[in-house]
């Protein structure tokens, strides 16, 4: 979501330098306007100031503008540190004294790719599509260390780190696999290789479960030469929206006004603005990690014959 950002500084003039985490790192190296990407060390949680202040020792007077885009204060300790004179980011976790430029905290919430576009003090911020873009060669290698071919498969991304209220139920990503006309991969963190276990175990023989097994380049590789995806409101669905796939997106206890999949080719599925469910799903969206009223219908009423409609 943060891609379209750095096409407007780039085409500003500024040279990008992204820091990310390593398990983030990989969809920096794919937006062609990102000159370097640094991974940086730091585990969750906890402030770590021994191991940002040796970061900023690093990279100290390389840097005339940070644009921070978390809204952690941790996050902005590292620019003051590194003594880059501008820095600029949201007000966040009270950073007054951390950032130079402060954008006021929205009150709601608005689409993502305009929330961090706005960190360009550009005006006129619209929602552009991010677009990510990975070398010919980089992509056949990691098929072939899958064993895929570029067009002849879809790809699941069943998981969603927020909670099982973003969840589509295994049972119907499973009834989905069996109806297609070419094999699936599941894929996802190790956290979900049990999930992906369970939709494969109810598909026998049309899954391949690789939750946990790839690295995220070859999950971003995997994606981009997909035949189509189906997912839940997650980051592969922002992937598979900036390689331009084919995808269903599932949204439940969140909402695509806020996080929508960028995507001509992506047809999202929400029951909220649904006319033809009924009765009308008025709690929806709670924003919720679990459903606060033990029926998820937001995700179990969205049944697999309407996915395989658009596929």
């Amino acid at each position: 979501m943060t891609e379209p950002l750095m096409r407007r500084l780039q085409a500003r003039g500024e040279r990008l330098t992204v820091g990310a985490l390593p398990w983030v790192a990989p969809v920096y190296r794919a937006m062609p306007q990102v000159a370097e990407v640094i991974e940086f060390p730091f585990q969750h949680g906890g402030l770590q100031f021994k191991a940002r202040r040796a970061m900023a020792r690093q990279i100290e007077g390389r840097f005339a503008n940070a644009y921070v885009l978390p809204n952690s204060l941790k996050s902005a300790l590292l620019p003051l540190l590194a003594g880059i004179a501008r820095r600029v980011g949201y007000m966040g976790e009270t950073r007054v004294g951390l950032l130079t430029h402060r954008l006021k905290n929205p009150k709601n919430k608005p689409p993502m790719v305009a929330f961090y576009s706005a960190l360009s003090g550009e005006t006129g911020i619209e929602a552009d599509r991010p677009r990510l873009q990975l070398p010919p060669a980089e992509v056949a290698a990691a098929l072939a260390a899958l064993g895929q071919q570029a067009g002849a498969y879809a790809v699941f991304a069943p998981g969603a780190e927020f909670g099982p209220a973003k969840r589509w139920p295994a049972a119907h990503f499973a009834a989905v696999a069996r109806e297609l006309p070419v094999p699936t991969l599941l894929l996802g963190s190790g956290k979900e290789a049990a999930l992906c276990d369970e939709i494969a175990a109810a598909a026998p023989g049309r899954c391949t479960n690789l939750a946990g097994r790839t690295t995220l380049a070859q999950a971003l590789a995997a994606i981009s030469a997909a035949k189509c995806v189906v997912s839940n409101d997650s980051g592969l669905m922002h992937v598979a929206a900036a390689f331009g796939v084919a995808q269903v997106a599932v949204f439940g206890s969140s909402s695509p006004l806020h996080t929508p999949p960028l995507n001509e080719h992506a047809q999202v599925l929400w029951l909220k603005n649904d006319p033809g469910y009924q009765p009308p799903l008025d709690c929806a969206p709670c924003f919720e990690r679990v459903c606060p009223l033990g029926h998820t219908r937001c995700l179990n009423d969205i049944s697999p014959q309407r996915v395989l409609s658009f596929l």
